[in-house]
């Protein structure tokens, strides 16, 4: 919402600059974006002038050789606008003066004739959009008037971000109770106070009626009759106040029902009343598939939820949103059928939606206006059109309504303003603030009885509300006591589930990767680029009710798309080698945890996961810089897990995005806790990346493992370990960890370690075989071994490796 400053002061003037307003504003709880000047940034320099002769120029057949009284003097100005002429009074930028985008006028010679100043055009100052001809102003005003005494020059417009529930603040007169609340300034009378005086022939239910279908979607309708309407331009100030507020001046009509909306935050629409058969208006919903060309040209089509404003040809404007073409208001409309209703709120924001059309109707209508505010709009709006339209309003107002909400009246006590704020605000401070708002207040004994105004009837809806009122009027910044919370006993600290977290994020960074931080939403395409399948429940993600767009309408079901996206825009920029990490939540449709008595409807693990691109390594002259690979990763994982002293197996298994014979499933104490492989070629290429290795691991399971704040002492022996090397074979299909675990039971306490090194496969061990080579560390803590009692546990691993189909390589 764009606030003109000189048209906030109108109704309310604070008494202090812009920018100490909108700081104020701010800290009351009225988001200032920005202040924006629109025009010359001084007004010094612009004066009003009167054009004493106007000849063609005698070398340029679009110039005109013009002589101004600018009150100081008569001086030459050299003119392209094609109706200047002698006799009009106009704006003249003097020589000096700056220009609205920066430019400094000088005395200039243009085709060989002198020119000290420019007469100037509406888009030159910014106060429209007109450049096909120069500015004419009121004849009554003198020559070497200040133009700043006649329109804004140098406006500053203050730029508000309106939350969702202040549709007041979508009006220059809300902002301005909102300041006189804020500020204590006067306000002004409010504008719809005044009436138009009626002047027409018989009553407005002559001219037109209207019916209502559905009074559910549409509970005020309102229509007024004009005569005898003369179509024009808007005079300067309606034009100047409209452009710096965001709108493009159309005609005199179409202004005054935008300037009306922007005063309000009511919007309106102006029917051309000739073009509306019969007069006749019906508010219904669409027929299915029922289509209308709206005033941007554009032909739409509707479903069977969309309310339509009708005649009885057809749709003639899309209910709350836009207006059609077929009775748009042009130079020939002499009669106009004026609009000003109220629509269901909801309805409006779905059709707007659905159609993908928002409009600065839509914008305010979808917040939800009371049905009171119609009348209001209509006063301001008549009293216009007959001052600058020269229009006659018929007697009567068409007003069909359903039954209007009733006002909302609330207890405000004073203990619990007290209690809330822990501060004391006394009785008459709290009603001259809810007063300044536009509430009614009365006491009863130490608390208030409070009525809601109607246009913040869907926002103050209990007592909260009005102490959170009173509290910004009153100053939170300025006034509210700084405190400790009261924790009794308690102390902060990490639950040992945070700790653990944090030890593995510092693991992985420790190890080389950097920490990214995606996004949780993704499109909802990304389960198919990852080839998983249907019937998985990673395909069915949860999709969210008010994306910020299609890419972003699905909640992600694992990390590796968010790192597959981060590491694919970092390849693209020249950055080859990548190791990354993300430590986030997923989000699984079904049952999650318990909130209360009711499971949550989605489940939310914690996950960590990693991703390898190019060399995980630097390179440098003696080599280095291998690619990620699958054994790379596994030993990140087996450094992660034993930083939090947690033991993780690995086991042959597949995932549809990882390359097959090349992945394995990660398991904490024999139950699965995620996977690991290098990243199937057919991703990668949906990526544009070569080669990926990656890995993702539940972070809950794997803490629970953990033993890290839970180590036991253990005496360092002094006594020598005995190494040997041993080569076992055994089938193919054998994992090397059951090899091991195998080879770790039968040694039992004095086989310390037993470390694979070596993997060979070929004619000497017979096809289908393969021999792993182990290194093993047998130790005593109270003796040095003898090669009798190692030579015996060597037995008992040959025995052992016999049973699980393994023999000993001599």
């Amino acid at each position: 919402m764009r606030v003109p400053y000189s048209w906030l002061r109108e109704y309310c003037d604070p008494g202090m600059e812009p920018a100490a307003l909108a700081d104020r504003l701010v800290m009351t709880g009225t988001e200032v974006e920005r202040i924006e000047t629109v025009g010359p940034p001084s007004a010094e320099g612009f004066v009003v002038g009167k054009v004493v002769a106007c000849e063609k120029h005698p070398k340029a057949d679009r110039l005109s050789a013009c002589t101004v009284d600018t009150g100081d003097g008569e001086r030459p100005i050299v003119c392209g606008a094609p109706n200047v002429a002698a006799g009009q009074t106009v704006a003249v930028a003097l020589p000096g003066a700056t220009m609205p985008n920066g430019m400094k006028l000088r005395k200039a010679k243009l085709r060989g004739l002198p020119s000290e100043g420019m007469i100037l055009a509406a888009d030159e100052l910014e106060v429209g959009e007109d450049h096909d001809g120069i500015m004419v102003l009121d004849d009554q005003l003198a020559a070497g008037t200040p133009l700043g005494e006649v329109m804004p020059l140098g406006e500053a417009v203050l730029e508000i971000e309106v939350t969702p529930n202040r549709s007041d603040c979508f009006g220059v007169h809300g902002v301005a109770r909102e300041v006189h609340a804020i500020s204590g300034a006067p306000l002004a009378d409010d504008p719809w106070a005044e009436d138009a005086p009626a002047d027409g022939d018989g009553e407005a239910s002559d001219y037109a009626s209207v019916a209502v279908e559905v009074p559910e979607l549409c509970p005020r309708f309102t229509a007024r009759v004009f005569t005898d309407v003369e179509i024009g331009p808007s005079p300067l100030w309606l034009q100047a106040r409209l452009a710096a507020a965001g709108q493009r001046p159309i005609n005199n009509v179409v202004d005054i029902t935008n300037y009306v909306m922007l005063l309000t935050a009511q919007p309106l629409h102006a029917f051309d009343l000739d073009e509306v058969p019969g007069g006749e208006l019906i508010v219904r919903t669409a027929g299915a598939g029922e289509k209308m060309t709206t005033l941007d040209g554009v032909e739409r089509s509707f479903d069977a939820e969309t309310v339509l404003v009708c005649d009885r040809n057809g749709p003639s404007g899309i209910a709350g949103i836009m207006g059609g073409q077929v009775s748009e208001v042009s130079a020939k409309t002499t009669r106009v059928l004026l609009e000003v209703a109220c629509w269901n709120g909801t309805n409006i924001l779905r059709t707007s939606r659905m159609l993908g059309l928002r409009s600065e109707a839509s914008a305010r209508f979808e917040k939800q206006l009371h049905p009171e505010l119609c009348l209001r709009a209509q006063r301001i709006a008549s009293r216009l059109l007959v001052e600058l339209c020269g229009a006659r309003m018929v007697p009567g107002t068409i007003d069909v309504a359903a039954e209007a909400p009733e006002p909302r009246r609330l207890t405000l006590r004073a203990a619990r303003v007290g209690g809330l704020l822990g501060m004391t605000i006394s009785q008459d401070e709290q009603r001259t603030y809810l007063e300044r708002l536009g509430f009614a207040a009365e006491p009863e004994g130490e608390d208030l009885r409070v009525t809601v105004p109607p246009d913040r009837h869907y926002d103050v809806a209990r007592e909260v509300d009005l102490i959170e009122e009173v509290a910004r009027v009153h100053g939170i910044d300025e006034h509210l006591p700084t405190t400790l919370p009261a924790t009794g006993e308690a102390v902060g600290g990490l639950s040992r589930e945070q700790r653990l977290r944090r030890r593995a994020e510092d693991g992985l960074r420790d190890l080389g990767f950097d920490q990214v931080v995606g996004w949780s939403f993704t499109d909802p395409g990304e389960a198919e680029r990852l080839r998983i399948p249907a019937g998985d429940a990673r395909a069915t993600p949860v999709l969210l009710a008010n994306p910020l767009s299609e890419e972003q309408s699905a909640m992600r079901t694992t990390l590796l798309g968010s790192l597959l996206d981060i590491a694919a825009r970092n390849v693209a920029r020249g950055a080859g080698d990548l190791s990354l990490f993300e430590s986030a939540r997923v989000y699984l449709d079904g049952e999650g945890e318990f909130a209360g008595d009711r499971p949550s409807p989605v489940a939310e693990p914690h996950r960590l996961a990693a991703i390898g691109v190019g060399s995980l390594s630097q390179r440098s002259w003696r080599g280095g810089g291998e690619a990620a690979d699958f054994f790379a990763l596994k030993g990140i994982v087996e450094a992660l897990a034993r930083g939090l002293g947690a033991e993780v197996a690995f086991s042959p298994a597949e995932e549809p995005f990882l390359h097959p014979g090349r992945s394995a499933a990660v398991a904490v104490a024999g139950a699965p806790i995620g996977w690991l492989g290098e990243v199937h070629p057919l991703v990668c290429r949906a990526w544009d990346l070569d080669a990926a290795a990656a890995f993702e691991l539940d972070l809950a399971p794997l803490a629970a493992a953990a033993t890290l704040g839970e180590e036991t002492y253990e005496d360092v022996t002094t006594f020598p370990a005995v190494y040997q090397d041993l080569a076992v074979v055994v089938p193919a299909a054998k994992p090397a960890s059951a090899v091991r675990e195998a080879i770790l039971g039968a040694g039992g306490d004095l086989l310390q370690a037993a470390e694979v090194f070596d993997l060979y496969e070929g004619e000497q061990v017979g096809e289908g075989n393969k021999s792993l080579a182990l290194n093993l560390e047998f130790r005593a803590p109270d003796r040095t071994l003898t090669d009798e009692e190692v030579a015996g546990l060597r037995d008992r691993i040959k025995a052992k490796l016999d049973e699980i189909g393994g023999t000993l390589r001599e």
